[in-house]
């Protein structure tokens, strides 16, 4: 939170920042193109030498006019810089280029965003996930995950796996050393991550999936691929019927990147549930990332941003929580919290959650 608490830039950078702004999506889509079409690359390649227009032009093959212009704009926006008739690679330009979390972040709103985000108006005045229209015709946008378009499954699976892919190998021994786990409900399985690694990190525990129908197509073929088929069993359901009670009989329950893919009442709903079907002496794990812990500014500027997705394309209600307004969720569902463990992977927080006696 601190990192928000007072204005620290000059009149001047305001006004810089300002104008950053109102050309937004012109930068974006400028450092997406000098990106992908090898400008960038032909550039840093060429190392303390530099290249000139001309040279680009040539080794990138594109209309001299259009390479001229993605440059120019590339000098404002700081990705390069021009001396003595050549371009150079910036620092910044580097990470455009390189830096796994800044691609992820760029394909995710470029192939699933973009176009959706025109909508937000619209979604923040109804509730509803306006932009989804962009990309079909489904209340959210996971009904319609295995639906999508290859190339913008493939930067929303992106987006998602990058960070459970850091988070899940540092938060195994936290949910399984010296816990005695021999049967979890996964609520939320995706696309059975987190089922394929239990099942090898922990050689007694048996996982059920329950999901969405559709999500668990997806899982049921990787885990039959692996061999997996007698450790992860699945449970279809609709997690938003209130109708639907949760299987019983679980030592654990585990979610993680999920109740942020809800709004407060039915994350309230939903643990509501899990206070029904879980074993009295069991807990709840919660794997999240809260935007008011993050050890960076960067890291909780982009789940701020990640909220905007929510509103304007998942759901329309959901988004990444501030910590004290999950937190009283929690709380309003019958849970009090054992234990939380912060700065795990890249940004996540975990909870571990008991019933208050």
């Amino acid at each position: 939170m601190h990192f928000f608490s007072t204005d620290t830039k000059t009149a001047l950078e305001s006004k810089h920042l300002a104008q950053f702004i109102a050309f937004g999506p012109v930068v974006f889509q400028v450092a997406k193109v000098l990106r992908d079409s090898g400008i960038l690359k032909e550039i840093e390649d060429s190392g303390a030498a530099g290249l000139s227009l001309e040279a680009i032009v040539e080794k990138v093959q594109l209309p001299h006019y259009g390479v001229r212009v993605l440059l120019e704009s590339g000098l404002g926006i700081g990705l390069v810089i021009f001396n003595n008739d050549t371009y150079k690679i910036t620092k910044t330009g580097y990470f455009i280029l390189h830096d796994p979390l800044t691609n992820v972040n760029m394909n995710f709103i470029h192939d699933v965003n973009y176009k959706g985000l025109f909508h937000l108006e619209e979604s923040i005045k109804t509730g509803k996930p306006e932009g989804l229209k962009e990309l079909g015709d489904w209340p959210t946008i996971y009904e319609g995950l295995s639906q999508l378009p290859p190339h913008i499954q493939k930067s929303w699976f992106g987006f998602d796996h990058f960070f459970s892919d850091t988070a899940f190998p540092k938060v195994l021994p936290h949910v399984y050393d010296n816990n005695h786990i021999k049967n979890m409900l996964e609520i939320g399985g995706n696309t059975g991550k987190w089922a394929i690694s239990s099942t090898a990190y922990n050689k007694d525990v048996h996982i059920t999936i329950m999901d969405l129908p559709q999500q668990l197509s997806m899982a049921k073929n990787k885990i039959e691929a692996l061999g997996l088929s007698h450790r992860v069993s699945f449970h279809p359901v609709n997690i938003l019927d209130e109708s639907q009670p949760f299987p019983k009989g679980f030592d654990a329950i585990w979610m993680s990147q999920f109740l942020d893919c809800f709004s407060e009442d039915e994350i309230v709903s939903i643990l509501k549930r899990c206070h029904a079907a879980l074993d009295e002496d069991g807990f709840v794990y919660i794997l999240e990332a809260f935007w008011d812990v993050q050890r960076f500014e960067t890291a909780a500027f982009c789940l701020q941003q990640t909220s905007v997705y929510f509103t304007a394309l998942a759901n329309g209600n959901s988004q990444m929580y501030h910590s004290e307004v999950f937190k009283n969720c929690i709380y309003k569902a019958g849970f009090e919290i054992a234990q939380e463990t912060d700065n795990i992977g890249l940004s996540h927080t975990l909870l571990k959650c008991r019933k208050v006696v």
